[in-house]
């Protein structure tokens, strides 16, 4: 087992800053990070959108860039892997759908292995019904689904971060600084400046 290795789990219309930036900090820090979408292969790409916040009642959404993954979804062996990232955006809402996905965040839950969702990716969370007793924050939309799966929503600045065991979950985009280096501390890492 390859003790730096990550698995991120994405799709179509994921939010961009919330794929791209953790996949490049985390690969920077020495990590592979495995980019894996049920139905989709090493070397096809997700495309993703942009969230953000510009005054309105809601986050705005534009199209973002194409993912590139890096791994096979149905060749993946989840014990290989050291932590779980789920970035947001609208991805989620198709990907709980999916039983291998929600077995997937099971396995990372009930391993206690180091799980980082940021956003909309709670819903993940809420769907593998791996929240119960559970601090979370996430996206305030997401707020009753993490209520509903029996977990407590906490609520915190969009630019901060949420640690409870193994579980660290964040607002946005704009905790990366926060969300990045308290997950990073969860692994284990130590990062010096």
């Amino acid at each position: 087992m390859t003790a730096k290795k990550l698995l991120m789990i994405v799709g179509d219309y994921v939010e961009d800053y919330e794929v791209m930036v953790p996949f490049q900090a985390l690969s920077m820090l020495g990590y592979q990070v495995d980019a894996i979408c049920p139905d989709k292969k090493a070397g096809e790409f997700v495309r993703t959108s942009i969230h953000d916040f510009e005054g309105d009642q809601t986050y705005s959404e534009k199209r973002g860039h194409n993912f590139t993954l890096n791994a096979d979804f149905e060749e993946i062996s989840v014990g290989d892997y050291v932590g779980l990232v789920i970035p947001g955006g609208r991805a989620p809402e198709y990907l709980r759908l999916n039983e291998k996905v929600l077995d997937i965040v099971r396995h990372f839950a009930e391993t206690r292995k180091p799980v980082a969702a940021i956003c909309h990716g709670a819903q993940l969370l809420s769907a593998a019904g791996v929240l119960t007793g559970r601090e979370c924050s996430a996206y305030p939309a997401c707020a009753p689904e993490v209520a509903a799966a029996g977990g407590k929503y906490v609520e915190i600045e969009i630019d901060d971060a949420h640690v409870e065991d193994n579980l660290v979950t964040a607002p946005a985009w704009p905790a990366h600084p926060v969300w990045l280096a308290k997950f990073v501390a969860t692994l284990g890492a130590k990062i010096e400046i």
